[in-house]
Formats: C-alpha cells, sequence, structure tokens
C-alpha cells in the first residue's frame, strides 16, 4: 500500500487539481516575516555623568574598544586570542556548517540527474555437465525536477539565509565575550600585583615595627604586650599573601586558556607587575536602539526569529500538491558487442497528501507555536540588553565616586599611620594606635586597589553591553 502521499496518475485528478495550480502556482505559501518593531526608550534612565556623553557611538572605536586603554600587552593578548580561542573556532564551524545547510537548500530549485550501469554474469549447468554463461550490461540515467510553485522550496532557502546570518551573529556574540573576558582577566591580574605590591610594602613596614619593640622590650622601655601585638599584626598580614598569589594564579590560567594555550603559559610573560590600565576620559553611548543595533545577540534572536517565520511557510507548503517532471533512458545488452535495447521515458508527475490524520495542520501548529516562542527570546533579548546596559552605566558611575571617597581615606590612613608611628616612638600615644592605623592603611590600600580595577572592569563591562569588540571575521 502506498504511504499517505499517493502518486495520482489519473486524467480526472489532474483537472480536479488543475483550478488550485492555476490560482496558487507562484505564489510563496506561510507568513511574509516583518521585523518586530523595538520599542526602546529615547535615551538611558541612568544618569550620564563622570565622562559618559550621549553623543552617537562610533561603531570602528566600539569595535576595537581595548585600544582606548592604551596598554600594548593587553591589545597583544586580544589578538592572540582572536586567533587561538577554541570558542571561536567552534563558532565559526557553525557558521560554515549554516552555510553549507543553505546550499543544500538552494539545491532543491535545481533538477536532480542520477547515472547508474551494472554488469552481471550468471553461468547455468546442464544434466550433462554442459553449461551456458551469460553477460548482461546494462546503463542509463534518470532526471527529475520539483516545480515550486507553492514556495516551500523557497522558504525553505529563506530560513537557511536567516539560519546563517544568525550563525554569524552568534559568532560575532562569541567574539564580543571573549575579548571582554580577556580583558576583564588581565585587569584582574593587575589587581592582584597591586594588590601584592601593597601587602609586601605594608608587611615590610609591620616587620621594621615587630623589630623595634622587640628591642625597646628588650631594653625595658615597653612591655611584652607590645611585642606580641606587633607579631599577630604582622602575621595577619602576612597570610593575606598566599590568597592573593593564588587569586593571581588562577587569573593568568584564565587567560591563557581564553587565548587556546595551557594553563601556566602566561606566568612568565605577565610576571613584572604592571598598573591597572587607565579609563578613556570620554566614553560615548548613544541612545538605546543604537545598543540594541549593535549588539549581535539581539541581531541574532531577530534572525531567528525569520527564520522560524520561513519555517511556517515550509509546513504550510505540505497542504497543496507536489508537481514534478520525471524522465528516464536505460539501455541493456548481452555482450558487449552485440545490440542494445533502450527505453525512454518521461512526464509530469503529482503527489498530494490527500489523508494524513492532521499531522500537516498539526505542524504548522507546531512551527507557528516556535515561531511565537522566537519572538518572546527576541523581546527577552531586548530587554536583557537594555538592563545590562543601564547597569553598567551605573556602576561605572558610581564606582568612580567610591574610588574618589577610597583615595581620600586611604591618604588620611597613610598620615595617621606615620603620625601614630612617631608618637609611639617619643612615648605620646599608646602602640595600640599604631596597630590600629597600621592596619587601616592596609585595608584602604586594598580596596584602593580594587576600586581602580573595578572602575576599569565595569567601563570593559559597559563596552561589552553595547555590543563593542566585533567585527566580521572570516569563517
Amino acid at each position: 500500500m502506498n504511504n499517505p502521499r499517493n502518486i495520482i496518475t489519473t486524467e480526472l485528478l489532474w483537472l480536479c487539481a488543475a483550478p488550485a495550480v492555476l490560482m496558487l502556482a507562484g505564489c510563496t505559501v506561510g507568513p511574509d516575516y516583518v521585523p518586530p518593531e523595538s520599542s526602546a526608550s529615547p535615551a538611558w534612565h541612568s544618569e550620564l555623568r563622570d565622562g559618559l556623553i550621549g553623543e552617537p557611538t562610533d561603531p570602528n572605536a566600539l569595535a576595537s574598544w581595548w585600544t582606548t586603554f592604551d596598554d600594548p600587552q593587553l591589545s597583544g593578548l586580544i589578538e592572540r586570542a582572536v586567533a587561538g580561542n577554541l570558542g571561536l573556532r567552534n563558532a565559526q564551524a557553525r557558521v560554515r556548517q549554516a552555510r553549507a545547510a543553505r546550499g543544500v537548500a538552494r539545491a532543491g530549485l535545481l533538477p536532480t540527474v542520477n547515472l547508474a550501469g551494472s554488469d552481471t554474469w550468471s553461468h547455468s549447468r546442464g544434466e550433462k555437465g554442459t553449461g551456458q554463461t551469460t553477460e548482461l550490461h546494462s546503463a542509463g540515467f534518470d532526471a527529475g525536477w520539483e516545480l515550486d510553485l507553492f514556495g516551500g522550496t523557497r522558504r525553505s532557502i529563506e530560513a537557511a539565509d536567516a539560519d546563517l546570518q544568525a550563525g554569524r551573529e552568534n559568532l560575532n556574540n562569541t567574539l564580543v565575550t571573549l575579548l571582554s573576558e580577556v580583558a576583564l582577566n588581565y585587569v584582574e591580574v593587575r589587581t592582584y600585583q597591586t594588590r601584592l605590591a601593597a601587602t609586601q610594602t605594608s608587611l615590610e613596614a609591620q616587620e621594621q615595627t615587630y623589630q623595634l619593640t622587640s628591642w625597646q622590650s628588650q631594653a625595658g622601655l615597653s612591655d611584652e604586650l607590645a611585642v606580641h601585638q606587633a607579631k599577630y599584626n604582622l602575621e595577619s598580614t602576612r597570610s593575606q599573601i598566599p590568597s592573593l598569589r593564588s587569586g593571581l594564579d588562577e587569573a593568568m590560567n584564565r587567560i591563557a586558556v581564553l587565548l587556546g594555550e595551557q594553563p601556566g603559559a602566561l606566568h612568565k610573560e605577565l610576571a613584572v607587575p604592571g598598573l591597572v590600565p587607565v579609563c578613556a576620559k570620554e566614553v560615548a553611548v548613544g541612545v538605546p536602539a543604537d545598543a540594541l543595533r549593535q549588539r549581535p545577540d539581539v541581531r541574532k534572536a531577530e534572525r531567528e526569529l525569520a527564520a522560524q517565520t520561513a519555517r511556517v511557510g515550509v509546513a504550510t507548503a505540505d497542504l497543496y500538491p507536489r508537481f514534478s517532471l520525471n524522465g528516464s533512458i536505460g539501455m541493456q545488452a548481452l555482450s558487449l558487442v552485440s545490440g542494445t535495447s533502450s527505453a525512454i521515458s518521461g512526464g509530469p508527475q503529482i503527489t498530494w497528501a490527500i489523508f494524513d490524520g492532521g499531522a500537516i495542520h498539526r505542524n504548522i501548529e507546531i512551527q507557528s507555536a516556535l515561531q511565537e516562542q522566537s519572538l518572546v527570546q527576541y523581546e527577552s533579548a531586548i530587554l536583557a540588553a537594555l538592563e545590562e546596559v543601564e547597569n553598567a552605566l551605573a556602576s561605572y558611575v558610581n564606582e568612580q565616586h567610591r574610588r574618589q571617597a577610597l583615595q581620600d581615606a586611604a591618604q588620611a590612613a597613610r598620615d595617621a599611620a606615620d603620625l601614630a608611628q612617631y608618637e609611639y616612638q617619643a612615648g605620646l600615644t599608646d602602640f595600640s594606635n599604631v596597630l590600629d592605623a597600621q592596619r587601616s592603611l592596609l585595608s584602604f590600600q586594598n580596596e584602593l586597589a580594587q576600586s581602580d580595577g573595578t572602575v576599569t572592569s565595569n567601563l570593559i563591562r559597559l563596552y561589552k553591553a553595547l555590543g563593542g569588540g566585533w567585527t566580521c571575521l572570516d569563517s
């Protein structure tokens, strides 16, 4: 028994199908894709100050935002990440896959030709031991061409084109994330190095204080309590160094993996301490619509919606008959030198699913539901993008204020530590004041180093939120 898409060859059914063919031939079934309108606000909610300006973003400057830090080592690491990152290579392979899938879809508009040949040999043996050998040579080819009268194949091509574009945007989004991660971990390396340097300096000062109190105790100029206090203050500071070194090693290892190298490969290269990259003085952030146009994750979601819309048309085309032109030529011969017999056949063919238990309509419902899901995902991508930018704007501004306060606090703590040390040596104050001043100074120095890194990190996150860091890669 034939499957539901039975071949119809009778003249009666051809005549029945003719009116539908005449009315619908050349049309493209299913919904035509219309990009949804964005409802983004005309301006950012966060106040633009402390270097943030509302001027339109420069796409070229945004694509290479890391150059604003003027750090050759950071730029070199980013270039190596683009060349060696495994996640980026995987995204490039997906683009090549989508490009090949588009070629498969476009092949549906072209005729197909198949060539076949065979050479068989048989031997029969009679009752008296005699036998007969027979050879049969055959060759032929057949061709077919399905006419895309209702646009099912064209919708498949639309979907494949949109899938390819979505794959490219996924590649761009991978690049945006990669470059920001390299920069963020580089800033973390410099932050840990700055904190280590501050801790080492504080440790040296506390060792001098400990030696001083030990000498004074031996000379009977101070009690033993001051010695113990200086000792636990010194060791408390010393205990912070291993965790800082662990954090530094982890950040270096993370950069190495992002570059497609083994952990530990960059330790020697990054061993020389450096300063946290200095932020740009002014950053153009444009308006929300600019960010939505620039962000590859939003663009990817929009292309996925377009692809799924086209798939609704692909499913709808199954409601209509399929028309094709078929032909074949075959030749047979008993030997290579004997005469041949040939056969030629050809003609139009129609297949139509007259009854399928509602499977086609259910598939249309499935594809329509998937289209609705794609629309929701696109709208969600817009909201997530706007939220990310707003948070980055607020964090960048507020951390700058925090850093300024910490700078003032660190300077005051430094002055207090010097004064407490002087007064203690002059016998004007208790040693506990020296301990408190030294602990406060180290704490503020650590917080200030972290804040310096956080300001730069927040700017990097802002560039990422604005969709910066991608250019069209040849994949």
